[in-house]
Parts: C-alpha cells; sequence; structure tokens
C-alpha cells in the first residue's frame, strides 16, 4: 500500500494532462470514427471509453505496487515476453500479412508487442542499473544489445517494423540514460544511420558508378512492400494509388484545415473515407482537416506537457532503476509521437504507429496506461525512506 503521505509526491499537473489527453481522445474518435462502422457511427467510441476507465483502473494498481518489487522477477518478466511473443507466431491470426494477435474469441484478443514494449523497460532498467558506471567502451555496449535483441527480431518476424523501431528508440534512450560513454555509443548511432541509408541507396539505385555496381540491388532484411513504405514519403506522388496515397490524403487533410480547421465533423477526406485507417494510425489528420492549425498545436502542447511531466519524474527519481523505467516510458511515448506527427505531415516513413492516447486500440492503450501507472509509482516513491 502508499504511505499517505506519500501521495504528496505526486505530479498532479502529470495526471491532469495525461487526463486531457484522454478527453481529447474520445472528442476526437467521435468525429474521426463516424463513418467507419456504419452500423454502429460510436462503436469506437464506445469501445474507447471502456478502455480509458479499465486502463485507469489498471494504472491506479500499477501506481500503488512499489516499482522495486518488478526487479525480483526480471528473468521471470523477461522470459514470460519472449514466450508471448513466440506464441505469437505459431498461435496468432493473420490479417493484412502479418501475425500480431492472439484472439481468444472471434473478437476479443490482444497485441502481445504493445505489452512487449513495456516488459523490456521493466526487465532492461534492471538490467542497466546493474552495470551503471559500466558502459564506457565499444564491448560493454554488448550484452545490452542482445538483451534487447532477442525480443526484438520476435517482433520484427511478425512483421512489424513499427514496434521493432520503438525498440529501437528505448535501447537508445535508455542507453543515454544509464551513462553509455556519449561520444562512443552516439558514434555507434551515426554509423548505424549511414550504414541503413547507404544499404537503402544501393537497394534502390540504378546508375551506380562501375566501382559500385556489384553492389546494385543490395539485398536488404525487409519485403519490398516495408521497402516502398519507408522511402515513399520522399516522393509519394510517384505512387498516388499505392503507397504514397496514405501520404498524399493526409497532407491534404491537413493542409486544407488551415487555421482554424474546417469544423467538427465537417471534414472532407476523414468523413468520407479517403483517408485510410482516419481513426487510428491517421488520426492527426483528421485533427489538422477540422480543427486546423490550432487544433493541432494545442495538441502537441498536451503532449509537450505530459512529457516533460514525466521527465521531471524521471529526475527526482530516487534510483537509477526508477529512473530508467521513466526513461524507457518517454523515449516510447517521444517516440510514437514524433513519427506518427511526422509520418501523418508526409516528413517521416509510414511504419503504423499509433499516436499513444489519442488513436483507437486496447491493447496500446492498456499499454500506455500500464506504463503511466510505472510512472507515477516512481513518482509517488522519490523521496528516500526515512526510519
Amino acid at each position: 500500500m502508499v504511505d499517505r503521505r506519500a501521495l504528496r509526491n505526486l505530479d498532479f499537473l502529470f495526471i491532469l494532462f495525461t487526463l486531457l489527453l484522454l478527453a481529447a481522445s474520445l472528442v476526437i474518435l467521435s468525429t474521426a470514427s463516424i463513418n467507419v462502422m456504419k452500423s454502429n457511427p460510436l462503436h469506437y467510441v464506445q469501445t474507447q471509453t471502456v478502455w480509458i476507465l479499465s486502463g485507469l483502473v489498471i494504472a491506479v494498481v500499477v501506481a500503488v505496487i512499489d516499482y522495486q518489487k518488478w526487479q525480483v522477477f526480471r528473468w521471470w518478466i523477461y522470459g514470460f515476453n519472449l514466450a508471448l511473443l513466440l506464441s505469437v507466431i505459431f498461435f496468432g491470426d493473420s490479417a493484412k500479412g502479418a501475425t500480431r494477435w492472439i484472439y481468444f474469441t472471434s473478437s476479443i484478443g490482444i497485441q502481445p508487442s504493445e505489452f512487449a514494449k513495456i516488459f523490456i523497460i521493466l526487465t532492461f532498467a534492471d538490467f542497466l542499473a546493474r552495470r551503471e558506471g559500466r558502459l564506457n567502451n565499444f564491448t560493454d555496449f554488448i550484452a545490452p544489445f542482445l538483451f534487447v535483441l532477442m525480443p526484438m527480431l520476435l517482433i520484427f518476424k511478425q512483421p512489424d517494423l513499427g514496434t521493432t523501431l520503438v525498440f529501437v528508440a528505448i535501447f537508445i534512450g535508455m542507453m543515454f540514460v544509464a551513462g553509455a560513454n556519449p561520444w562512443k555509443f552516439g558514434g555507434l548511432i551515426v554509423a548505424g544511420v549511414i550504414t541503413v541509408a547507404g544499404a537503402l541507396w544501393l537497394h534502390f539505385a540504378t546508375n551506380l558508378p562501375k566501382w559500385l555496381q556489384w553492389a546494385q540491388g543490395l539485398p536488404l532484411p525487409l519485403q519490398e512492400y516495408q521497402l516502398k513504405r519507408l522511402t515513399i514519403f520522399v516522393n509519394p506522388t510517384a505512387d498516388k494509388s499505392g503507397d504514397g496515397f496514405h501520404i498524399l490524403q493526409s497532407l491534404w487533410a491537413i493542409g486544407s484545415g488551415e487555421l482554424w480547421g474546417k469544423g467538427y465533423r465537417m471534414g472532407t477526406q476523414g468523413q468520407l473515407n479517403f483517408l485510410p485507417e482516419h481513426h487510428t494510425d491517421f488520426i492527426f489528420s483528421v485533427v489538422g482537416e477540422e480543427f486546423g492549425f490550432i487544433g493541432t498545436i494545442t495538441l502537441l502542447f498536451l503532449f509537450l506537457i505530459f512529457l516533460l511531466r514525466a521527465i521531471n519524474i524521471a529526475l527526482k527519481a530516487r534510483d537509477m532503476y526508477g529512473m530508467l523505467i521513466v526513461s524507457g516510458v518517454v523515449s516510447m511515448f517521444t517516440f510514437h509521437i514524433l513519427v506518427n506527427v511526422g509520418m501523418t505531415s508526409g516528413i517521416m516513413p509510414v511504419t503504423g504507429i499509433p499516436l499513444p492516447l489519442i488513436s483507437a486500440g486496447g491493447s496500446a492503450l492498456w499499454a500506455n496506461m500500464v506504463s503511466i501507472g510505472l510512472l507515477l509509482s516512481v513518482n509517488l516513491r522519490h523521496q528516500r525512506r526515512m526510519f
């Protein structure tokens, strides 16, 4: 249980902005999903309300539990995470060319990769906390990388490139907070980015100099449709009816909203279903179309304060383990927000990453609420115990 005196530690501003984001989700979904299911226009609002209310209960339960207790079960959690991801391969249901869900009934199921992010944050935080001060050399980075690589490969196998990239963001963020040598670790990241960019260029390039022609069409561990999604944002008009369609419709939606937007339920791209997945991955486009620049800036402001308060919780954590948990959650949320907004704005690849706390989806919302519960657990106990 939580000591009543510890309640004074709660960051009520963080809680307020969390609730504001959840309320915004219902308002936005009430217009974004109105024409998705004709038989029940309010279906997604009703289900999202259930997910939010149950998620709030979950967040409170997680917050009440002392976050340090999870350290005792670190290897059990890690093993359960791998088993859960493996079960998707053998028992998962396929949809749109991917196997990501496990259904218990015809309509009730979970997406294990969403909860895998929470499990890896909990276990990786303990893994790094035990190596504090010992992340100075290149060889010191090998063990942490292998720790995250195993579940990441299982998610990549589904295939779920978006969540795989979220794991990369969590890994990088937590490594820096854990004290990884910024020059050596940062150099590895830069080298990795250059290598990926070079590999993509060699794969798609057609007019290479003679000394590089041996590498033309370089094979990559990605399906062609994944590669196209990663690169089509550079020139979406090259495939207006295919992979570029999503980006073009999103750009038209956001651009047409101008300053104040077309008005609640007055959009055309979203309401007429020209904009694909406008209640999930492209929900930010609906905000731009119907609420305009003012609406998008307001939503981003809510996210900004939410993240700043979370960082404040990390800075006040009583130990490295708590700080690393919060840094992992902040890295996850930040990456989701930046990539989703960038994706819908046409400046980042389409990776299928939803907008946290806003997009429709039970597994994603529950995972987000668990992570918020973990932040509050650290927040409640940020003062060292007095005996």
